[in-house]
């Protein structure tokens, strides 16, 4: 392994993440163990980001069309490095997954670049700079995806302006599984078919469920993260996109998972399992449901990933 002898370049592994989990749209993600990009950053001293090298995926390498370029220039912009940066990306997640593909590559980056050059900035500024990456995939700088990515575990935007994220702990033995039919899914299209305002009654049914959430986690009580796992805003109107989604969410649980929802814009689907027997179990149950209808999918199942991206 001489990537990891030469001081000038690393290689990560930028995970996969699960955002809005149900109730916490653009508030709340988690971040996945068993599935991630890997990418190699060095220091060059040329200025500027350049992409040499994609595989996996066909995306552009051009550095404005880049999530990873975008997020890294952000990076550059604020830092006071005079040299650059070169990136390989080895494309592991597919884009239009609902698993935080562009977050990925945005949040691996900057994470990457902040690390050859002795962490001059805080996971919470480092946050700031991938969400550039996100504006160009989404037309909006969230941050569900790409706080996750960078702090390991769940994660809480409390507030967007002044950005402030909050760490959220995982129970142990809380697994998650994912099923992503190949059918893909543009962020921005799933965004325009929100409603801007909801009622009252609603939002009191909602802010009940992320409360119940974030308690649940911190008390390690699966069934209150269960409970809580409901989604009464953006899930009725999200889920007509995705077919078969009532059915898998349906099995999902009769096979015993906690609770089940939409993984990010979707089209995936996650489910939320103790123990990762049941969670194997739930991604056989959410497979039939598929085969029946004939679309291809992909399964994962993972651990929750507590470290974000790191070095391999």
């Amino acid at each position: 392994m001489v990537s990891i002898m030469n001081k000038n370049e690393i290689k990560v592994f930028c995970p996969a993440t699960v955002a809005n989990v149900s109730c916490g749209f653009d508030v709340l993600g988690v971040a996945l163990d068993s599935v991630g990009d890997e990418m190699v950053v060095r220091k060059v001293t040329q200025k500027g980001i350049k992409i040499t090298k994609l595989t996996g995926q066909d995306l552009p390498k051009e550095t404005l069309n880049n999530v990873a370029g975008v997020a890294g220039n952000a990076f550059l912009l604020a830092s006071d490095y005079d040299g650059g940066f070169e990136i390989e990306i080895d494309k592991r997640i597919k884009p239009g997954s609902g698993i935080g593909s562009s977050a990925a590559s945005s949040a691996g980056a900057v994470w990457a670049m902040n690390h050859l050059l002795g962490n001059p900035f805080s996971k919470t500024e480092l946050v700031k700079f991938a969400m550039e990456g996100e504006r160009l995939a989404s037309d909006v700088a969230h941050a569900d995806n790409v706080a996750p990515a960078l702090f390991g575990g769940f994660t809480l935007v409390r507030s967007y302006s002044p950005l402030d994220v909050i760490a959220i702990p995982a129970p142990k033995e809380l697994y998650v599984t994912v099923i992503h039919p190949q059918i893909e899914i543009k962020t921005s299209d799933s965004r325009k078919i929100l409603k801007t305002t909801i009622s009252m009654e609603t939002g009191i049914k909602q802010w009940g469920n992320v409360g119940g959430l974030v308690a649940g986690l911190f008390k390690e009580d699966y069934e209150l993260i269960g409970r809580s796992l409901e989604d009464h805003i953006v899930e009725p109107i999200r889920s007509i996109l995705i077919p078969g989604f009532d059915e898998v969410k349906k099995v999902s649980l009769e096979a015993g998972a906690l609770g089940s929802g939409i993984s990010g814009s979707g089209p995936s689907i996650f489910a939320f399992s103790k123990g990762n027997k049941t969670a194997i179990k739930v991604g056989e149950a959410m497979k039939t449901v598929y085969n029946k209808i004939g679309i291809a999918y992909e399964i994962h199942v993972s651990k929750i990933n507590m470290e974000g991206v790191k070095l391999l």
